[in-house]
Parts: C-alpha cells; structure tokens; sequence
C-alpha cells in the first residue's frame, strides 16, 4: 500500500533531460509540418483547423502531453502486472485491417474513424515492448536454453507476421531491433553473426545471380575442404582452380555447350546458370565423402554443421530472389532495385527513384546553414510526395539545412544515449529490458527513416519518431517514453 502512495504522482520527478528530449523534437516536428502546409493566403490560425495535418497534429501532441500526466500518475506496478494483457489487446486489433482497414500505399494497417485514421502496428510495438520485458524479468527464464530463446523470439515475430500478411513491410521490420535486447541479456554473439550472415545472403539474393552468388559459396566450403583434410593438395587446387575459372567464362562456355548440343535454353524448364553449380557440387563430394566416410565423429560434426551452413545460406539467397521476383509489389521490386543500383535512378527520374531523388535534391539545396523556415521551394511545392510523414527529415535539411540536419540527428542520439543510461541504472529487471526495448525500436525508425531519405536503405516506409506527421505513431512513441519515465521514477522501489 505504501508503495502505491508514493508512486501515485511523481510528474516533477520524471527525468528531465528525457522530458525536454522528447518535447524539443515533438515541437520541432509540429514546425516541419506547418513548414510543408504552410498557405500564406490561408487564415491565420488555419493551423488550429482540425481538418488540416498542422491541426491535426496539434491536436495529438494535446493529447499525447495529457498521455505523460496520466501515465505519471498510474501505480508503476501497473504496468509489469499487465503487460501480457496489454500485449495480447495489441495483437487482437492488428488482424481487424484486413477486415475493416483502410488501405493506403498498397498496405492494410489502418482503421478510419471519421476523418482520422489509426494504425495498429503502433501500439503493437508498445505491447510488444512490455511482453518481451515481463518475459526476461521472469523467473526461471534463461537464455542459454532453447526453450526461452523460441519464446523470446516468438514475441515479436508474431506481430511482425501479421502486419508483414497486411504489405506494410516496414513496420515488420521494426520488430526485429528487439533482437538487440536478447543480446543485452545474455544471447550468445554467435546468433548475430548468424543473423547478419543471413542478412548478407539476402542482399547478395537481391543484388545478384543467385546461382552464381551460391556457386562463390562453394568456392570458400571447397577451399576450407581441401586445405583441411586432402593430402597430395597440387590435384585438387588445380581443380579448385579450374571451377573458378568455369564460372568466371561460364556465359561464354554454356552458349557454346548449348549450340555444340543444339539445345535451346528457351525450352529448358529451369534457367541455365543452374548448371554452374554443377562443378563445384562434383568438387565438393569428392572432397567432403572420403573425410566424412572415415567415421570420426567429430570430424562428421564439423563437416556436417558447415554444410548446414552452406545450404542454409543457399537457400536465403534463392529465397530473397524468389521473394523479390514473386511475391513483393512491383513498386517495392523497383524500390530495392534502385536501393542496390543508385546509377539508375536517373533513368527512374519519373518512376519509382522520383521520391529518393528529389529526397536528397530537397536535402541538398539546403547548404550549410540552410533556405530559412518557410523559404523551402521544393518543401512549399510539394516536390516530395509523403513529406511529412516518411520524407519529413527532407524539410528538416532544406530549411535549416545542414546545421539543422545535425541538431536533429543529435537530439536523437542524445535521447537514445539518455535511454541507455535510463536502463543501466534500474533496479528491476523489468524496467531494465523495457527502457532497452525502446531505445532499438526508436534506434531503428530513426537511423532507417533518415538513411533511406539520402539512398542509404530502401524506402521501406516508416516514419521519423516524434517528427513525422501521424498520431498514431507520436501516441505510440508517447506511450513508449511515458512508460519509462514512470518506470525510471519509481526505479528505487523496484
């Protein structure tokens, strides 16, 4: 009971420097967004006008500063008992778009009241911040054992699958940054070097041949295979060395083995760059059969777990193309197409490299000190479509120009650098893993959101915390400081 006392309301004892972090860039947000719907022959006080986006988002930012006085003033048990509850009232909302949602840039995650719209996935990322830490807070919950690994990742994989079943790929992805709070708690270095190999094999999937990507595997498994375990090497490098050469040509000689043969490739029922694999399979038998027919336990371990690897990472790489070709929409294919190669945006200057060219033209025309509030041409011309949502860190570079783009950049890191020290000096375990839950998941909007405005990343769609137009986004980031706040207040009596 005493605990509930002294916890009831402690607004002045909130962390400060968090608190002004979060308002300077909520009110420098709103000023982005005034910025790009600025009329000049429009009402003075147009912006208090509901049905326009400067309206409209003050009207959320009202609310979202009523959210902290609330929230500071709930039982910070509150939210440790209740974050299963709250994590699967997320989960339940997220299916209903498919149903009753509204599509919007081809993705069904939003719900329409009126003249408003609000999307799910937001407060899912809340929910799932909270589960994920009401989880490793338990007792009995380890790490180093299979069973708390599947569950930890389960709990934001689930939400991930849905919304990625309603085509909004980028906020699935946000999901994943709470792998680096699994990391914070003890999961082994090897499961991340794990996961960025296959991040890599997936970009290799995307980027090119994936036969000829899989045949470069080869190349390393046969040259670990051969300088391991073959005596009398001199053969079998001039083999090696042979299968390289094969692929290097093999343009050349498959269309002269295919004339020789009088086949034409046209009635080959898979592509013909398959057969380059060919090669370098024989090679690998040859080299991995005797060594693993020796009956040497150990060496049948190691041999059969790198080519686990080596299948494994096949596989991604013929899955991302596949992927890519097959299920992903035309404008997202065109989008990782100029992601990969930015030489041809310019032949995509009206298409899908429209957005990312005028991006980093808007962010460009800036200059150091940049064209002043209200003076962006390409800003007050709206030559960036979704600019004050995705493409809001544009006017941010072209009105305050390069010594904006820092301030802002730098406002974030010193509010995820704050988060950080937040965590490390909790009590519990629970609030400990929340404040890093929130730090990944605002990490990765932001380094996404300001990377893929200057070609860095593919334009996945997400938008810039506390900046970007949206209130759903700013209430789901509010929930997500506001939480921390009171937790951070409370961190002695944990």
């Amino acid at each position: 009971m005493a605990t509930s006392k002294q916890s009831a309301f402690q607004f002045g004892e909130l962390d400060k420097i968090t608190v002004w972090l979060y308002v300077a860039l909520v009110f420098i947000g709103l000023g982005m967004i005034f910025s790009v719907n600025y009329d000049p022959a429009a009402d003075t006080f147009s912006f208090l006008d509901l049905k326009n986006n400067v309206g409209k988002q003050l009207f959320f930012v009202v609310i979202c500063f009523v959210m902290l006085f609330v929230i500071s003033m709930t039982d910070w048990t509150f939210w440790r008992t209740y974050a299963l509850i709250i994590y699967i009232i997320t989960l339940v909302i997220l299916p209903g778009t498919l149903i009753f949602g509204r599509e919007i840039n081809g993705a069904y995650a939003w719900y329409q009241f009126g003249g408003f719209s609000f999307q799910p996935s937001e407060l899912a990322k809340f929910g799932t911040c909270l589960a994920m830490s009401g989880y490793l807070s338990s007792t009995g919950v380890n790490l180093n054992e299979w069973r708390s690994r599947f569950i930890a990742i389960g709990i934001f994989l689930l939400p991930a699958a849905i919304i990625l079943g309603q085509k909004d790929t980028g906020s699935a992805l946000v999901f994943f940054s709470l792998a680096l709070v699994l990391y914070r708690e003890g999961l082994g270095a090897i499961w991340y070097i794990l996961g960025f190999g296959a991040a890599a094999c997936v970009i290799l999937g995307l980027a090119a041949s994936p036969p000829f990507v899989v045949a470069f595997f080869f190349v390393i498994f046969n040259f670990y295979l051969i300088s391991r375990f073959r005596e009398r090497t001199r053969p079998w490098w001039i083999a090696w060395l042979v299968t390289i050469i094969l692929t290097i040509a093999w343009t050349t000689v498959s269309d002269w083995a295919m004339q020789w043969a009088k086949i034409d490739p046209q009635k080959i029922p898979f592509p013909a760059e398959l057969f380059v694999l060919a090669p370098h399979t024989l090679l690998m038998l040859a080299a991995f059969l005797p060594n693993y027919l020796r009956k040497n336990s150990l060496i049948q371990r190691g041999l059969l777990t790198r080519l686990l690897y080596l299948v494994l990472a096949g596989g991604l790489v013929f899955a991302a193309n596949f992927a890519n070709n097959k299920i992903l929409a035309p404008y997202q294919q065109q989008r990782i197409k100029i992601w990969l190669n930015p030489s041809e945006a310019a032949a995509e200057a009206r298409g899908s490299a429209y957005n990312l060219l005028h991006s980093k033209m808007a962010i460009g025309s800036g200059g150091f000190l940049g064209k002043g509030t209200l003076k962006g041409n390409m800003t007050r011309l709206n030559y960036v479509p979704e600019q004050t949502t995705d493409f809001i860190f544009c006017t941010v570079g072209e009105e305050q120009g390069f010594i904006g783009a820092v301030l802002v950049i730098g406002l974030f890191t010193a509010l995820l650098y704050r988060i950080t020290i937040l965590a490390e000096r909790q009590r519990s375990n629970f609030s400990r893993v929340y404040a890093y839950s929130v730090a990944g998941i605002i990490f990765l909007h932001f380094i996404v959101n300001i990377g893929m405005t200057m070609g860095l990343f593919p334009i996945i769609g997400i938008p810039l915390p506390f900046l970007s137009y949206g209130g759903s986004s700013l209430i789901g980031f509010t929930l997500m400081i506001g939480v921390l706040l009171k937790l951070d207040s409370n961190r002695n009596l944990a």
